[in-house]
């Protein structure tokens, strides 16, 4: 039978100790082995002196306690937290929970500030025992936390919660996973409830997750968690500290910071929460653009709404499913049938931009007058639209060559533009060859979307921006020809999401400043 906390003076915590005063980022770390474990807390110091200590991760945990006692006794700044999960609740650790209970106290007594009990071991304890348990840990200066962990899904959060206020602890974590972006909802809701009445801690784990990671403080959670480094996740979806503190920023996060996302699926490696979040602290902007991984555009629009969000970047195909769900969109939009930016307007309703098409004509306007250019666009898809239309309106005479001819002449049909066949376009010449089509990006086959012999333009524009300069603009630059690369594109068309957004002028040259770097890097 799961005990109930006893109503003796021993069940009654007291508050944690005045020395104990962690951040709002605390990083979480496992190894193999002690010297590993404490070599990752030294590294880890650059970016919080709030540590999580995984002893659960080491094959024998009672080895580390002494590098650890030492650790924190050269780092009296530290706050530490040490946790020993078992297997059966999650962990790693195979001992039973008198082992468990004992690890926890001994890690107090080297220095660690709170222990992590799980509540499935609370419940498990003799009333006897945790009474002890905590008592000894109160004489060690160590707050008690208790936690819940739900490894596949997001329901029943406030029983969980219910369960481990039950036993009066300092700490009450609660973590799900997320399986839809309308999780994080429900774990933000359960910190706001909770956060008068306890520290809590909420998280919903896997990718979907992230909006619990950044947005729990703002929400009134005690902390967060972060990993040290790539790779060194203690829990799916966590992200690295650097990137919580330098991309969002979260220990500056308020309750009057203006909430963005970029939605997708993919979505992990887009660079526009890069490129938006360097944007908003150079023009000095409350706000934070998050990526969103999502499956289905109701999935958006309930977080969107309900969060709220005051705006999103929107991806292929979420760009024509949202159309029947804006207030309103500028003609533009309407006319190429395709959003990529949303704005939720004052009245809560949701309005809709295409930006695409300022990523296209921007460039090009600052090279020539785009006005009776003849301008080729290689492809039929999505970006070739938004390419179509808005050189059609700026007076270009648009040519459309595509693989499936029938679908570039439904297209000139629609835009008013031309379309030519394979031999057409190979004979003819052009102010500007644009190319639309995904050949030529990283991985991608085949890596030219034209023959050599067909390069026939003043000016070679392609949309693909990883590499930075793909085959086709190697080809042009062999040849003398000006080019423009997808990462102008990409940085325009944030600029003018950036502009609808906040209302001021984009710092294009520092966005494609770190669109460029963080590309070199990858690269």
């Amino acid at each position: 039978m799961p005990s109930t906390p006893p109503s003796t003076p021993d069940s009654t915590p007291a508050a944690p100790q005045p020395r104990l005063r962690p951040g709002k980022l605390c990083v979480a770390l496992q190894a193999e082995s002690p010297a590993d474990l404490l070599a990752q807390a030294e590294a880890a110091l650059e970016d919080s002196k709030f540590l999580e200590f995984r002893l659960d991760s080491l094959p024998k945990p009672a080895a580390a306690l002494p590098r650890l006692k030492e650790f924190l006794a050269q780092h009296r700044d530290v706050t530490a937290i040490a946790t020993c999960r078992r297997k059966k609740f999650g962990g790693n650790f195979s001992g039973a929970l008198n082992s468990e209970l004992d690890l926890l106290l001994k890690a107090a007594q080297a220095g660690c500030q709170i222990a992590d009990l799980e509540v499935e071991s609370a419940e498990e304890a003799k009333l006897a025992q945790l009474a002890k348990f905590r008592s000894a840990l109160r004489e060690a200066g160590c707050a008690f936390l208790v936690s819940f962990h739900d490894f596949s899904r997001t329901r029943g959060l406030d029983q969980a919660a219910d369960r481990i206020e039950a036993f009066s602890p300092d700490f009450v974590k609660v973590v799900s996973t997320a399986r839809s972006l309308a999780d994080n909802l429900a774990v933000l809701r359960l910190i706001e409830n909770h956060s008068l009445s306890s520290h809590v801690i909420g998280i919903a784990m896997g990718e979907e997750g992230i909006v619990t990671r950044v947005l729990g403080p703002r929400a009134g959670a005690a902390f967060t968690f972060a990993s040290s480094s790539g790779g060194a996740e203690t829990a799916p979806g966590q992200v690295t500290a650097r990137t919580l503190r330098n991309l969002y920023h979260v220990e500056h996060i308020d309750q009057a910071t203006r909430i963005f996302g970029v939605a997708g699926n993919p979505i992990a490696h887009s660079l526009s929460p890069l490129m938006q979040n360097t944007a908003f602290r150079r023009q000095v902007v409350n706000a934070v653009l998050l990526p969103l991984k999502t499956r289905t555009l109701a999935d958006l629009l309930t977080l969107a709404l309900e969060l709220p969000l005051s705006g999103v970047a929107v991806t292929m195909p979420l760009k024509q499913e949202v159309l029947p769900h804006l207030a309103n969109m500028d003609p533009l939009t309407a006319r190429i049938g395709a959003c990529n930016t949303l704005r939720t307007g004052a009245d809560g309703k949701l309005y809709g931009f295409n930006t695409d098409v300022a990523g296209i004509v921007r460039p090009l306007e600052k090279r020539l007058r785009i006005k009776g250019a003849r301008i080729a666009v290689l492809g039929a898809g999505g970006a070739a639209r938004a390419a179509v239309f808005g050189l059609v309106e700026q007076g270009a005479e648009v040519f459309i060559v595509n693989r499936t001819h029938e679908t570039a002449v439904k297209l000139a049909r629609q835009a008013k533009a031309k379309s030519l066949k394979r031999e057409q376009f190979a004979k003819a010449h052009f102010d500007v060859l644009i190319n639309t089509t995904p050949c030529g990006m990283a991985g991608s086959k085949p890596s030219l979307p034209i023959e050599e012999r067909e390069l026939n333009a003043g000016l070679v524009f392609d949309l693909v921006y990883n590499p930075l300069e793909t085959p086709l603009l190697k080809l042009a630059k062999s040849r003398g020809i000006p080019v423009i690369s997808g990462v102008e594109m990409f940085v325009q068309q944030g600029a003018r999401q950036f502009e609808i957004w906040t209302g001021k002028p984009a710092p294009e040259a520092e966005m494609q400043r770190v669109v460029e770097l963080a590309l070199r890097t990858r690269g």
